[in-house]
Order: structure tokens, then C-alpha cells, then sequence
């Protein structure tokens, strides 16, 4: 490549950036910079400890994983009950228990109209853990994705306790951060993504 190609080609990839840059075209898993300091705006964030802000931003990516770890189970025990048991699967698969729980839950949402309500379908008012408890209820409609209960159940207490842990101001140490890591890796690889 001679000397005028080289420096045309770096030019154009140059341009290129910028105007990436300048649009709001954002890859997968990035969020665009013009929300992003919407946010810290909205969020007084300039007034808080520097210190405890660049830790919860710490944790933040932390339970960004954990929550769409999370939002993943969900719409996976919808999509094999739903596939297998039709539009009535919450109350044909789902215990009593566990229905009332999450009626009671959506109704003390409802009350609060000034605020955001977790959503539309009834599996967002059930606990993390409660998704162990439909799947080994249905278990014949599930064993074909997971080992095993106790192989679904340690996975998801175990990002549970994390979960917790930052939900409630804590931060996780590195071990744990990498034990998040490989329980994800270990559910997408046996059941998928």
C-alpha cells in the first residue's frame, strides 16, 4: 500500500468515528452517552461522594449482568410453558401460592399510579427463587434444558445472594464478582441464551 492509499484509508476511518460518534447508533450493550449524562443530571450525581458513586458504578455493571441474568430465566420459563401449556400456563403451571403472592404484589403496585409498576405479565411479581419452584414443579417440561433442579437451584441462589448484596448498598468482592460470571457462563452454555 503506498503512502497516499495508507493515509486516505486512516482518514476515512477517522471519519468514520466521528460520525459514528455523532449519531445515536450504539452497539448491543452500550447505552448512548446523551442518556447516560441525562441521567447523572437528573440524578444530582455531581453531588454525591465521588468515592461511593465510582463504587456503586463498580457494582452497577455488576447487577447489570445479574438483572439481565435474571430478565433471561423469566422469559425462558414463560417461553417452555407457554410452548408446552398454552396461554393458560400461570394457572395450570404455577402453585397457588406463588400466583397470590404475585397478585398481592401487582395490587400494591397499582395502588402507587404516580410510580413504574414492574410490568404486564404476572412472572415479574414473583421472587428470583420462585422460578426454581415453577420449573421443578413442571420439571418433565424443563429437564431437557437443565441437569437438574439442584444444578438450577445453586445457580440461582448463588446470583440471588449477589444480587442481593448490591440491591442492599453492598459490594461484592472479586471472587464473587467471578463466581457471577461463571454461573452465567455455566446457564447459557447447558440452556441457552
Amino acid at each position: 500500500m503506498n503512502e497516499d492509499k495508507l493515509y486516505s484509508f486512516v482518514m476515512r476511518g477517522e471519519l468514520t468515528k466521528i460520525a459514528l460518534n455523532n449519531t445515536d447508533v450504539v452497539s448491543k450493550h452500550s447505552s448512548s452517552e446523551c442518556i447516560v449524562q441525562e441521567y447523572i443530571n437528573s440524578l444530582s450525581l455531581d453531588l454525591l461522594d465521588d468515592e461511593c458513586v465510582n463504587s456503586a458504578k463498580e457494582m452497577a455493571t455488576v447487577y447489570t449482568a445479574i438483572a439481565a441474568f435474571e430478565n433471561m430465566v423469566r422469559k425462558f420459563v414463560v417461553k417452555v410453558l407457554l410452548e408446552h401449556k398454552g396461554e393458560n400456563w400461570w394457572e395450570e403451571c404455577v402453585s397457588e401460592k406463588i400466583r397470590k403472592l404475585a397478585t398481592s404484589r401487582k395490587k400494591e403496585e397499582e395502588k402507587i399510579k404516580w410510580h413504574t409498576q414492574r410490568g404486564d405479565s404476572m412472572i415479574n411479581y414473583i421472587e428470583f427463587g420462585d422460578l426454581i419452584s415453577i420449573m421443578q414443579q413442571n420439571f418433565e417440561l424443563f429437564e431437557v434444558y437443565i441437569i437438574s433442579i439442584d444444578w438450577a437451584r445453586q445457580i440461582i441462589q448463588t446470583l440471588e445472594r449477589s444480587r442481593n448484596v448490591i440491591m442492599h448498598s453492598g459490594e461484592l468482592g472479586r471472587k464473587d464478582i467471578e463466581r457471577v460470571g461463571t454461573n452465567i457462563r455455566d446457564w447459557i452454555s447447558q440452556v441457552g441464551d
